[in-house]
């Protein structure tokens, strides 16, 4: 084999870091020989739909001048399992074959960073368009402060010092009448002859857009600008006490940690590094500081080579097209009896029905009929479940007694149908919003759109209920139409954790006998319903009959428990919510049916009482 073929076979490694500015692009092959280094505009993963992404990727690709056989991404906002396998999947369609990687873009930056001994732990200090620290220990213990974006988060970024320049000289304007030399200076930088002319723009300028204010209050600190330099003090005050958080997160304040300064603002403006460091060493006196000397895209290399030499990944081919129920890793494992393929395959959803078969070839009349026929099983399989069904909604009712509340967790249209039935929820028994709650893997996206990969992360599943606060004296309902959706299955584990009441609600009667091997571990739900409703009319479509049957058990659960709370008398709802005028009516007619008084005294009755129809009911029976 020649010099040159061997070449061409040796592996070659291709980086990516994406932020809030740039992508940066570094090919390297198994020497360390750069092939390519390219740049490209930014990549913030959420503000990017899954064709955007596509695109990005593609146009990378094109640029390079051979594959690489192994990919890491690192990209801003790529901070769940749920978005780092969104991240991968668009990977794997742009390089099949490679070994691929998806992370964020702080853990290429750390990477990057020369490993050195002595210390604790590691925390990279990152101000650039946005913020955000994150360190590790060499344990491998990881922590993060900030990051959460410009308008809740970033402390100490370009973005924020932007952010605060606008405030503070439009204060100086309403106090002062005028804006001062640092607003004269921002009105010059973005050609504008007057100060409401910030108005219309910052209500629509990009993240971006508002950091590049940073350059003029750094400009102007230089000048020796009174209010330049309170605002830069702020941030450098903001940026190392989150430092210090995250430190403290990892490493006691006396034990010595590391600190790593990435970003533009850090690394372009030396006075502002000097100032946080200062006010670092002034919380943590043992700590080492320096900035990162090698480009960040780097780490990102450094990881595919690891990944590379490791081994550490079946081909992105092979992993864009994963079987059909086939679960992915994630910090929560399954047990195997809730992953294993055979409870999926038991599962009547996942059948083919033999009535109908020849679906294809009916006629409307023909289909509206058969569809008739199958969903008339749903009542009789619900029946069989009784007693389970009875069992939660004695548990809601208590809950609701006792000032607690009722949580659905899903995955798609199970997700769906619990937002659904907790939104019906306040007006028709004038409920506090919160006392039933509906979460939904993938969160607010997936109400209307698919979100790849959600269902699959037992972990967002366990967040989801422990960000909700969730606790004893609480019920949770996990919907799952094959009852194996490793989501819900994560939110029951931890709600039983946490001392709630868990019930699971599927399709799938093999189920029940999987959850009596989970006794004695905090994976088994209290209570299992699992009509057998039959394979559906189209194979796997599990929003039709599995989901009418979802839709009617939580009808049961929440009705009869709000009866139980008093929301009820005889069969009306006296708790309702007059919120438009179809209810108002409702109400003066639910007030005569019940006292038997003129139309005229319900309405003079509810106006009285704010449209309260429990306390209109009662001023009319006194």
């Amino acid at each position: 084999m020649s010099q040159a073929s061997a070449a061409s076979s040796d592996p070659v490694f291709l980086g990516i870091e994406g932020g809030g500015t740039r992508t940066t692009v570094l090919m390297v092959d198994a020497r360390g020989t750069v092939l390519a280094e390219l740049a490209r505009g930014p990549a913030v993963l959420p503000l990017m739909s899954d064709r955007e992404l596509q695109w990005h990727l593609r146009g990378i690709a094109e640029a390079l001048p051979r594959a690489p056989q192994s990919v890491c991404i690192g990209l801003a906002g790529a901070r769940s399992e749920t978005d780092r396998e969104r991240l991968r999947r668009a990977a794997c369609r742009v390089w099949p074959g490679a070994l691929c990687l998806a992370v964020n873009d702080l853990e290429t930056a750390l990477a990057a960073a020369p490993v050195k001994g002595g210390t604790r732990a590691e925390v990279l200090v990152l101000s650039g368009t946005g913020s955000c620290c994150y360190g590790r220990t060499g344990e491998g213990r990881v922590a993060k402060v900030g990051g959460r974006g410009h308008v809740i988060g970033d402390r100490g970024s370009a973005c924020d010092i932007g952010l605060r320049a606008l405030r503070a000289v439009m204060a100086d304007l309403d106090h002062h009448g005028g804006m001062g030399p640092l607003g004269a200076g921002i009105l010059n930088a973005l050609v504008f002859n007057e100060p409401d002319d910030l108005i219309p723009w910052s209500a629509q300028a990009s993240k971006t857009e508002i950091a590049a204010l940073a350059v003029t209050v750094f400009a102007f600190a230089a000048r020796g600008d009174a209010l330049a330099r309170r605002l830069l003090a702020d941030a450098a005050a903001m940026l190392a006490e989150d430092a210090c958080a995250c430190a403290e997160k990892l490493a006691p304040p006396e034990e010595k940690v590391r600190f790593i300064f990435n970003g533009g603002v850090l690394l372009k403006n030396p006075a502002f590094l000097k100032e946080v460091c200062r006010r670092i060493r002034s919380a943590r006196p043992e700590a080492v500081m320096a900035p990162l000397k090698t480009a960040s895209v780097s780490g990102a290399v450094a990881l595919a080579r690891r990944l590379w030499e490791q081994g550490g990944a079946q081909p992105a081919d092979k992993a864009a097209s994963v079987k059909k129920g086939a679960v992915k890793s994630s910090g929560l494992a399954l047990p195997e009896v809730i992953r294993s393929l055979e409870l999926l395959a038991a599962s009547p959803t996942e059948h083919r029905n033999p009535r109908s078969m020849k679906l294809d070839r009916l006629s409307a009349a023909q289909g509206i009929e058969l569809m008739l026929a199958e969903d008339a099983g749903i009542p009789p399989a619900l029946r069989l479940e009784k007693r389970a069904i009875a069992q939660v909604v004695g548990a809601v009712a208590r809950a609701f007694q006792n000032g607690g509340h009722l949580f659905y967790a899903g995955a798609g249209t199970s997700g769906r149908l619990g937002v659904l039935d907790a939104s019906e929820i306040p007006p028709t028994f004038r409920a506090p919003r919160e006392q039933v709650q509906g979460i939904i893997a993938g969160g607010r996206q997936a109400l209307w759109s698919a979100v790849e990969g959600a269902e699959d992360d037992a972990q967002a599943g366990a967040a989801a209920v422990a960000n909700r606060g969730l606790g004893a004296g609480d019920v949770l309902v996990g919907i799952a139409a094959s009852g194996r959706t490793p989501f819900v299955w994560g939110a029951l584990r931890e709600a039983g954790q946490r001392g709630a009441f868990t019930a699971l609600l599927c399709c799938n009667p093999a189920v029940k006998k999987a959850a009596k091997k989970l006794a004695g571990t905090p994976w088994q739900p209290r209570v299992v319903i699992a009509p057998d409703v039959g394979p559906e009319v189209l194979t796997g479509s599990t929003r039709l009959k599995a989901g009418t049957a979802t839709k009617l058990v939580l009808n049961m659960i929440t009705t009869l428990a709000m009866t139980k709370a008093g929301k009820v008398i005889s069969n009306l709802m006296v708790d309702l919510n007059p919120s438009n005028v179809k209810l108002r009516d409702r109400a003066e007619r639910i007030l005569v049916e019940l006292t038997g008084r003129p139309r005229s005294d319900a309405r003079a009755a509810l106006q009285a009482c704010g449209w309260v129809v429990k306390d209109a009911y009662e001023r009319l029976r006194s």
